[in-house]
C-alpha cells in the first residue's frame, strides 16, 4: 500500500514522502493515528502543489536573503557601538552578540536573531570587527561592527 506521510515518522521517513508500506501497518497505524494518507491519484496531485508552493517560498527567502546580504555587505554599512574603554585599547567588560543585534535594529531597522551572528568569543577591544551573520542555509553575510569609545 501506497501512503503519503503527513508527519516525520521515525524509521519511515519525512512529512511529505510517498512510501510503499504493508497494508496492515499502513491502515492500523499510520492512517489511524493521522500519520499518513493514502496515496490516491487527487493526494499525489495536491502533494506536488503544495511542493511546488513550498519551492516558490523557499526562493523567495533566499532571494530576500541574498538582497540583505548585498545591503549589509555594501560599502560604508557598517554597526556603530559606543563603550567606556581604558588607556590601551581595552573596553570594561564585553560586547554581546544581543548587544549588537540590538544596535542594528536601531541603526538599520534590520531585525535579525542573535543566534544568527557567528561570535566565537565577544568583542573586547576597541575597533573594526567582522562578524559573520548566517541570514539563509548557503547565504552568509559579513556585518562591519565599529567599537569605538564613548
Amino acid at each position: 500500500m501506497k501512503v503519503i506521510l503527513l508527519q516525520d515518522v521515525k524509521g519511515q521517513g519525512k512529512k511529505g514522502e510517498v512510501k510503499n508500506v504493508s497494508d496492515g501497518y499502513g491502515q492500523n497505524f499510520l492512517i489511524k493515528k493521522g500519520l499518513a494518507k493514502e496515496a490516491t491519484s487527487a493526494a499525489m496531485s495536491e502533494l506536488k502543489g503544495q511542493q511546488k508552493a513550498h519551492a516558490r517560498e523557499e526562493a523567495e527567502l533566499k532571494a530576500a536573503a541574498e538582497k540583505l546580504k548585498a545591503q549589509m555587505e555594501t560599502e560604508g554599512f557598517e554597526v556603530v557601538l559606543s563603550t567606556k574603554a581604558g588607556a590601551d585599547g581595552r573596553i570594561f567588560g564585553s560586547i554581546s552578540s544581543k548587544q549588537v543585534v540590538h544596535a542594528l535594529e536601531e541603526q538599520h531597522q534590520i531585525k535579525i536573531d542573535k543566534r544568527k551572528m557567528n561570535m566565537p568569543a565577544p568583542i573586547k577591544a576597541l575597533g573594526y570587527t567582522n562578524i559573520e551573520v548566517k541570514l539563509y542555509p548557503g547565504v552568509t553575510a559579513k556585518l562591519a561592527v565599529h567599537v569605538k569609545e564613548q
